[in-house]
């Protein structure tokens, strides 16, 4: 596997995602059948105005695409960069059973949660852990996976952390996503530790590759990925956590776009779709990717970096 590390960009990237989901596909199931009915009404609440988005007819999904395998972009056979993940797949699912069009709006992960507090989008999905502090700001949809949090390190250092108690040390330096659960556990179980907040999940990665920090306190579904593809690091421990799962963020107030979202999480589930999309999210994450915010300056750096690769291999052919 291949992943690219973005820089960050000048300004925020609106994309519209090509449809997906259950409206691309002409497989049918009898859990999908039996959910029409609830898709037909809840498509006809959104026309009618009971559900009230941020912009009339759009759903408008703030996202941060560096946390593989809910959100990243995946290298297209063109070389091109586009939005992939299973929250990507499920964003589409939920826009279609409103009758919705989607618009998602890449971001840094604690700008995802200032524009949905402060009402500018109508969803956050990126990968959020519910919490008490994240109710103050938003409403959260039904669990749809579950999950759980992780202590990271590299290979070479996971002797020195057996117990979480091996963490509580002076001398060490581990890395957090700014505004994230995980800021706040590294907090909790590393409390005589130096806790560098980042704001980028990638920043975070790179930095612990380099020696640069002894370990990460990550989303474990995030941390096997990487793990996965970065042999040099060890997903070493399991840190305890009330909460276990991801979901929605929503427009605090919004009681219909509640309901609406937490109707299709509950089709999407059924009809046996959102395994599909899961797995799905694990083959391209497996691949070529790059992870972070992009912009066309990055995407030409990447272009240049694919096609040097080639030359070099071609070269030594």
């Amino acid at each position: 596997m291949k992943k690219f590390f973005a820089g960050a960009l000048a300004a925020v990237m609106t994309v519209s995602l090509a449809a997906c989901g259950s409206s691309s596909t002409t497989e049918t199931t009898t859990a999908a059948a039996e959910t029409s009915a609830e898709a037909a009404e809840s498509t006809e609440a959104a026309a009618s105005g009971d559900i009230k988005t941020v912009e009339e007819g759009k759903l408008t999904v703030a996202t941060s695409p560096d946390f593989a395998p809910y959100e990243f972009y995946a290298i297209d056979k063109d070389g091109q960069p586009q939005l992939a993940g299973f929250d990507m797949d499920l964003a589409q699912y939920i826009a279609d059973y409103l009758g919705l069009e989607l618009e998602v709006i890449p971001m840094d992960f604690d700008g995802t949660i200032m524009e949905l507090s402060q009402g500018n989008v109508d969803l956050g999905m990126a990968g959020y852990s519910p919490s008490e502090d994240r109710k103050e700001v938003m409403d959260f949809s039904d669990i749809y996976i579950s999950g759980g949090q992780s202590f990271v390190c590299r290979q070479d250092n996971k002797d020195k952390f057996a117990t979480l108690e091996d963490t509580n040390k002076s001398d060490y330096t581990f890395g957090a996503q700014v505004g994230s659960i995980q800021a706040g556990l590294a907090k909790e179980n590393s409390p005589e530790a130096d806790i560098l907040e980042m704001a980028k999940v990638t920043d975070i990665i790179a930095d612990l590759l380099a020696g640069k920090m002894d370990g990460a306190y990550i989303e474990t579904m995030v941390a096997e990925s990487y793990a996965k593809s970065y042999p040099e690091l060890c997903v070493a421990l399991d840190v305890p956590f009330d909460a276990v799962g991801s979901v929605v963020g929503i427009n605090k107030g919004n009681e219909a776009l509640v309901k609406g979202v937490n109707e299709a999480i509950a089709a999407c589930k059924e009809s046996g779709e959102f395994d599909k999309y899961v797995v799905k999210a694990n083959e391209l994450a497996s691949g070529d990717i790059i992870e972070g915010l992009v912009d066309d300056a990055a995407t030409a750096e990447t272009e240049a970096g694919a096609e040097t690769e080639a030359e070099s291999e071609s070269a030594a052919q």
